[in-house]
């Protein structure tokens, strides 16, 4: 899924607040993840992608599980520290779901978009940093952080894939800033009032043809139809099916069934 070339304003607005930030994988052991992050970040408009001491990369595998998010993997800047994936960055947010004795609040992400919203449209940077696969975030890494944030999931069972855990953040940035999705709705073209008028006629004359509508009592059939057509709301190409149903429906050659012939009275023996 990309962006229409006919965005609205908002949209390539969204997306130029989204450029200030970064997601930032440290030390992921499976390709796979590093793709499905960059699939989980282009949808949402995020396109930077820092990698601290990836396992494998490049990589097939995470180029096949992008699914057509390539620019991103390929624009990808890999790392040998968190230290220079952080370089240039005003707040740095650690994904973490762990308990911690550490100074900074934990926020779920809603609570925190809106002050990293702010901070980019300020012109700061932000940094999204998650951590490895298996064991998360190190002490020593989460304290080059001057943000916390938690995904509240199901205490039970709280465990969320990697790719998972980044386009859920990603969404509550976008959401934030743009939840509309109006420009995927259908363009409909609207018929003009003398459009409609011929539509109507069209009707009368085809209900008159096949009988349904009397010539003697014409009066209060036309109205209601017309109330039902307008409650309808149809648009052009609507219309335009409608009146091909009409004229098939003058055209239909209609053949009576034949008489059913008399039974014959039982024979007395």
């Amino acid at each position: 899924m990309t962006d229409s070339p006919d965005l609205p304003a908002t949209g390539l607005l969204a997306n130029q607040t989204l450029a200030a930030f970064r997601v930032v994988l440290c030390n992921t052991s499976h390709p796979g993840n590093i793709g499905s992050t960059a699939r989980a970040m282009k949808t949402m408009g995020l396109t930077q992608l820092y990698l601290v001491n990836p396992k494998e990369f490049p990589s097939d595998v995470a180029r096949s599980l992008a699914s057509s998010a390539d620019d991103v993997l390929d624009s990808a800047i890999v790392v040998s520290s968190l230290e220079e994936a952080l370089v240039g960055t005003t707040l740095q947010v650690a994904m973490t779901a762990r308990r911690r004795e550490l100074v900074q609040p934990l926020h779920t992400p809603r609570q925190l978009v809106p002050e990293l919203l702010a901070e980019a449209t300020a012109g700061g940077n932000i940094a999204l940093v998650f951590g490895n696969e298996t064991n998360g975030m190190t002490i020593d890494e989460v304290r080059l952080c001057n943000r916390l944030v938690t995904i509240p999931t199901n205490p039970v069972y709280s465990s969320l894939n990697l790719a998972q855990a980044v386009q859920v953040l990603c969404y509550e940035l976008r959401a934030a800033l743009l939840d509309d999705v109006s420009h995927l709705e259908e363009k409909r073209t609207l018929p003009s009032h003398e459009y409609m008028e011929l539509f109507y006629e069209h009707l009368e004359r085809t209900l008159i043809t096949i009988g349904f509508l009397r010539t003697q009592k014409p009066k209060r059939l036309m109205p209601r139809v017309r109330r039902i057509v307008q409650r309808a709301q149809l648009d052009q190409e609507e219309v335009d099916m409608l009146r091909g149903v009409l004229r098939a429906a003058v055209e239909f050659e209609r053949v009576e069934p034949p008489a059913k012939a008399p039974k014959e009275p039982p024979q007395s023996e």
